[in-house]
């Protein structure tokens, strides 16, 4: 199931694994505003706990992986930059807490459990699974966009503004909500 073969690189996977479900846990809190303002700093403190724990084992990559540029470049590469940088650009434009862009960027965090599929070998698996069914997912995607299409545009021409279809997008959105909720 992990990449390590020792018993010593097992434990650090699992503890790694771990720190990213916590931390996943942590964005999706902090995304709550009662919990935010009850528990600001605990928040900010894990958030730089994982951002420390991260930013370390980012640096042991670089420095122990033969290509450290092709390991940047490389997709996990880069979801492991993604997860750290929103902390270190609170740093450096300070007070920007509030801006969009800046909250935008802290959300990156979230990308942390991409992470997760990298130590999962049987992601592989599904990874082969879903590109061998790429044109049977790629018609089943295309009905579910004619339906919710026609749906949409059947629900505002019948329903009406004054029953809450003011737009074609916004009947397409109750589509979707009613064909997955069912």
């Amino acid at each position: 199931m992990f990449e390590a073969d020792t018993p010593s690189g097992k434990a650090f996977d699992v503890a790694l694994l771990a720190a990213i479900v916590a931390s996943v846990v942590a964005v999706c809190l902090d995304s709550v505003q009662d919990f935010r303002q009850h528990h600001r700093e605990a928040l900010v403190a894990a958030e730089w706990l994982f951002t420390g724990l991260f930013s370390i084992e980012y640096l042991l990559r670089m420095a122990c992986v033969r290509h450290p540029i092709r390991y940047a470049t490389s997709f996990y590469g880069l979801v492991d930059l993604l997860s750290i940088l929103p902390t270190y650009l609170s740093l450096i434009i300070p007070g920007s807490q509030h801006l969009l862009v800046i909250r935008i960027l802290r959300l990156l965090r979230v990308f942390r459990v991409l992470k997760l599929g990298r130590y999962v070998s049987e992601s592989q698996v599904l990874m082969t699974a879903i590109r061998n069914s790429r044109a049977k997912i790629t018609v089943f995607l295309f009905s579910v966009l004619t339906i919710v299409v026609v749906i949409g545009a059947a629900m505002y021409l019948i329903e009406g503004a004054e029953n809450g279809f003011t737009s074609i997008p916004r009947a397409m959105y109750w589509a979707i909500v009613t064909l997955t909720t069912v």
